[in-house]
Order: structure tokens, then sequence, then C-alpha cells
């Protein structure tokens, strides 16, 4: 099984990309994060949010692969304890598919894209940054995968 985040945004920050990378080096090849950066949709001065939001589901569709399980991360999604995260990767696991993960942009994920979601998960109630949330993901997904083994990093 592999994990994709797709994520709407691109040139992170050195500090993103190497946190990134601590918790990716530590994930086993049976368990890999691949990380995918999708070009935001246009926005400036008087731009139509909704065409944008539209164009970056686009992206995120053309990236997605045949029979992905897909879980949309947003606010209205539901939250999952650590432990319960490693039940739902367990799950994921056995169903033998592999598992997208769509992160929109600083507007949220297109309706469409939202509604074809197999599953919703919300990191927090929090808003918080894009850069941040990418680490978030995955030192959470880092964990998790230790609780699945039995590795004393979650204590």
């Amino acid at each position: 099984m592999r994990v994709r985040l797709l994520a709407v945004g691109t040139r992170m920050p050195d500090w993103v990309t190497r946190g990134v990378e601590e918790y990716r080096k530590r994930l086993p090849r049976d368990f890999p994060l691949e990380v995918e950066e999708i070009a935001p949709g246009a926005r400036g001065k008087n731009a139509d949010t909704r065409r944008a939001v539209s164009q970056e589901a686009e992206r995120i569709r053309a990236r997605l692969r045949g029979d992905e399980h897909l879980v949309a991360l947003e606010v209205g999604g539901k939250a999952w304890s650590t432990e319960q995260l490693a039940r739902q990767a367990e799950d994921w696991r056995l169903e033998g598919r592999d598992v997208a993960l769509p992160v929109g942009g600083p507007d949220g994920l297109d309706p469409s894209l939202s509604a074809s979601a197999d599953q919703h998960w919300s990191l927090s109630p929090l808003t918080l940054p894009h850069p941040l949330v990418r680490i978030l993901l995955a030192e959470q997904l880092y964990r998790a995968w230790t609780l699945m083994v039995g590795h004393p990093y979650h204590r």
C-alpha cells in the first residue's frame, strides 16, 4: 500500500521539505508516503475563487490513479485520534488499495472532488497553514505505523 499526499501549493520552504522528509525516510517500503505538489489555481485581484478551486480539483483528478482509496482532508471531515488513524491505516492496508490524500488550496477542496471521496478526515478544527499540514500529516502517518507494528515511538 502506498499513501500519496496530493497537496495544492508549490515551492515550500526548506523547513517543510526537511520536516516531511524526516518522517518519510522513517516509513518502511511497504508503507511509503509520497508527496505530490499540485499547482494552485489562478488567484489575484478580482480572481474567481470558484474557478481557482475548480482548476485545483482538475489538477488533483489528473494525478489520481485508478483504484485509489480517496480520503479528502478538510476541516469538516471526521477527526481521528492517533489510535483511530492506526486502525484506519490497517483497514486501508487490508483493503489492498493505495490511498490518496488530497489537500486543497487556501479555499479548500472543490465540492465535486470532496463528494467523490471515500472518506473525509479532519486533522483539526483549527485552520492550519498548508506547509504545516504536510509535516503534521507525515508525522501522524509515521506514528500510526509505529502503533500498527508495536514500535515504541508512540507512548
